[in-house]
């Protein structure tokens, strides 16, 4: 449905370009009319957010779902039973070609990062250490070191400056000899 101006008269098309002829009216033929929208959203709580009844300016938190026109707020656990969204966790691993010491490595890196700690023997297959208790980077063999860590943005963001630091150290290694 549209309205065009033809010749100063305003026409109202109401066709649904079938094969069928357009009905049309008049701009007279038209009533007028207004909608008027309230800007205020409702979302319910649903499941163990709605056990409790929140205080007036408490906070609650969940995740906020729009599903048809209706907004729901629930738990990540309850995420999958009330809606088609489904939730995973990602292990990530990047494994770089890194001939250095591994003791010049953890130095560099304890360095720039505040904490980066040692992992005991029986947790790792050879040597190991956490930077931030986010990320995992191991001595895999003389040619190269992996980094293990669960995807998240703070993780990742980590990882981005370990592998960059690493890349870093490998230029100035390979500038010196």
């Amino acid at each position: 449905m549209f309205m065009d101006d033809i010749a100063g008269v305003r026409v109202l098309y109401t066709g649904d370009y079938s094969r069928e002829e357009d009905c049309h009216l008049c701009a007279a033929e038209i009533l007028q009319f207004s909608l008027y929208f309230s800007s205020k959203k409702m979302a319910k709580t649903i499941t163990r957010l709605a056990e409790n009844t929140p205080e007036v300016g408490e906070t609650v938190s969940g995740f906020l779902v729009k599903k048809a026109f209706t907004y729901q707020i629930m738990t990540l656990d309850d995420l999958h039973v009330f809606s088609q969204l489904s939730t995973e966790n990602i292990s990530q691993r990047i494994t770089i070609a890194y001939s250095g010491a591994f003791g010049v490595l953890k130095h560099r890196l304890k360095q720039i990062f505040e904490s980066v700690e040692s992992l005991p023997d029986e947790e790792s297959e050879g040597p190991a250490f956490h930077v931030h208790e986010r990320l995992t980077v191991k001595y895999e063999s003389e040619k190269h070191i992996s980094l293990h860590w669960r995807s998240d943005p703070i993780s990742d963001m980590v990882s981005d400056s370990v592998i960059i630091s690493i890349l870093l150290i490998l230029i100035l290694i390979t500038s010196y000899c």
